[in-house]
């Protein structure tokens, strides 16, 4: 639901498109199909060598695979124009089994990769500079006083270089206290769909928000997979830090919603057990929010624990060991996953960790900041929660001797 157009840092005159590039209006579709490739195909690759890639695609791959790509996406554009929906042909989709299916639908999503990632090497070594496009069918987001920058933050080394597609929201006078807010979103969401929420969330809590595209997702490079979403968090968090958009960790507020809580409780998780290697005192973040979240992938579908070994982002195992102040948000109604989800995990955090949570009576998965008098209490609860973190911050900075 938006697009990144590609400007040279040089002369400033937009670049064209390349062939190949997918059109806005397929983001949702494909957002949705990606995530659930990312259900399937994680366990698929298990047997892989651990230190290869699955992003890495070699360059002169990536370049037949654009050519074919292009060609056959013009090709169906010109049938199309040239043919009523009455006069296409049947396709054999129904014949398919669902296994065919997916496996074409993993060869699409890598051959994407393959371009993606060639271009964004490319345009990585050229200084290519980006500019977000809305799509036009959303509304825009209404000014947040501050700057809105659009990013391609790469991760991995060599060869293995992808780089994740991200906006950065600053607010317009930031101080050495100004917090960063790292948001990972839903599974049918991505930058354009986000952009309104984020904006708000800029402007009426004063802090940075940087939101980002999962592997796979809009304008991101790679493929959907679980573990490339631990990796695309990583990677904005160091960025962050590296960027002075925060200059302490626990300036930084670890924002998951849905699917998002998955990476964002395996960053709290993973940066809170490197607090005990080198024996700094916690938090390890500013604070972790969880919003509409799952215990774990598979006990969404059902609580018997025979699938165990299939399971994904397992978050009830992880929140434990969350070494920072911990907000959780759930809907009363919500039926894609049930609230006890929600109570489960509060209940997991440890008790010097726990903030009040956010139980919302008469809201489901996606409708939370429904309508101006539930966004006013969402901007209200996370004031109060962002307010609760200030004496943990001073405390931090006395302890660690940091500098503002």
């Amino acid at each position: 639901l938006y697009k990144f157009l590609r400007y040279s840092s040089q002369s400033g005159e937009e670049l064209p498109d390349e062939e190949g590039e997918p059109l806005v209006q397929d983001a949702a579709t494909s957002n949705s199909a990606s995530r659930q490739e990312a259900l399937t195909e994680e366990h698929e690759d298990e047997d892989d060598d651990e230190d290869e890639d699955d992003d890495y695609i070699p360059e002169e791959d990536a370049e037949r695979s654009r050519i074919s790509m292009g060609t056959r996406d013009s090709g169906a554009r010109r049938q199309t124009s040239s043919r009523s929906a009455a006069e296409q042909p049947h396709t054999s989709e129904k014949e398919k089994s669902a296994a065919q299916q997916l496996t074409e639908r993993a060869t699409q999503l890598r051959k994407r990769a393959m371009w993606r990632n060639a271009r964004d090497a490319r345009d990585a070594i050229n200084g290519v500079v980006y500019k977000f496009v809305l799509d036009p069918r959303l509304a825009p987001a209404p000014p947040h006083g501050g700057t809105m920058k659009a990013v391609k933050i790469p991760r991995g080394k060599g060869r293995n270089v992808v780089y994740v597609a991200a906006l950065v929201y600053t607010v317009h006078r930031p101080t050495p206290d100004t917090k960063t807010i790292l948001y990972s979103h839903g599974n049918a969401a991505d930058l354009g769909a986000m952009n309104v929420i984020q904006s708000i969330m800029c402007r009426s809590l004063e802090v940075n928000v940087v939101v980002y595209d999962y592997a796979g997702y809009g304008e991101s490079g790679g493929i959907p997979l679980e573990k490339n979403t631990y990796l695309d968090v990583e990677a904005v968090y160091d960025y962050i830090l590296a960027d002075r958009l925060a200059l302490r960790p626990t300036q930084v507020i670890v924002y998951g919603q849905s699917v998002g809580s998955g990476p964002s409780v395996h960053l709290a998780s993973k940066l809170s057990k490197a607090l005990r290697k080198t024996k700094t005192p916690p938090p390890a973040l500013g604070g972790l929010i969880l919003h509409s979240p799952f215990t774990s992938g598979m006990r969404v579908l059902t609580p018997n624990r025979a699938l165990a070994c299939l399971d994904i982002f397992p978050n009830i195992d992880r929140i434990g060991n969350v070494k920072c102040p911990t907000m959780i948000i759930h809907g009363v109604l919500d039926e894609e996953v049930q609230i006890s989800h929600g109570k489960a995990l509060h209940e997991a955090v440890h008790p010097d960790y726990q903030r009040r949570p956010w139980w919302v009576p008469d809201r489901g998965h996606n409708d939370i900041t429904d309508g101006s008098g539930k966004m006013a209490e969402y901007i209200r609860r996370l004031r109060e929660f962002l307010g609760s973190l200030k004496e943990d911050d001073d405390l931090e900075v006395a302890s660690n001797g940091y500098s503002t």
